[in-house]
């Protein structure tokens, strides 16, 4: 797709620029510029929900960090390690079949299920929703005031989930 095609619909990333932890850093030596504890990167906002209202500033630092860990738990409890048993394949090894559940995914769905008893269904979903599954405001609703309501709401859930994590203190 050309790059005038894309900007007609809106995929052109939005560079911004943000700080994170700099994988080369060694504790073994003094934090200076040649071994920086953070680094400075260009992300692309649109690359989810999230990523966006962090951008714009209707997310901070703590509340992005909580969304990011939502969404780790929501990929790991239905991602890509997920598939059902195929009772037709040979075991080849002789060893056991394999769970298609692992106990990480066990977990990741006990800690959803605990999201789910502090926020209630109508907030897990709206955090399902964003988190999870990408959703920008504007698919939830089109209506102004409706969205503000929204973004209120999933602000909240997130200071929640970041309370209940450690992530955030009150």
């Amino acid at each position: 797709m050309s790059k005038q095609k894309a900007m007609m619909h809106g995929m052109v990333p939005e560079l911004v620029g943000a700080d994170v932890d700099n994988p080369h850093y060694s504790r073994a030596h003094s934090e200076n510029l040649t071994n920086p504890r953070k680094i400075r990167v260009m992300k692309n906002a649109r690359e989810s929900a999230v990523e966006m209202l962090y951008a714009r500033g209707k997310l901070d630092e703590a509340q992005k960090e909580t969304a990011d860990r939502f969404r780790r738990l929501w990929e790991r409890c239905g991602g890509s390690g997920s598939a059902a048993m195929d009772y037709t394949r040979e075991v080849v090894d002789g060893g056991p079949p394999r769970d298609p559940i692992s106990e990480r995914q066990v977990e990741a769905g006990r800690e959803l299920a605990r999201c789910r008893t502090l926020l209630g269904a109508r907030l897990y979903s709206l955090v399902c929703r964003v988190c999870g599954e990408g959703w920008a405001l504007s698919q939830i609703s089109t209506m102004k005031r409706d969205r503000l309501t929204v973004a209120d709401n999933l602000r909240d859930s997130l200071d929640d989930l970041g309370e209940m994590w450690g992530i955030i203190k009150r």
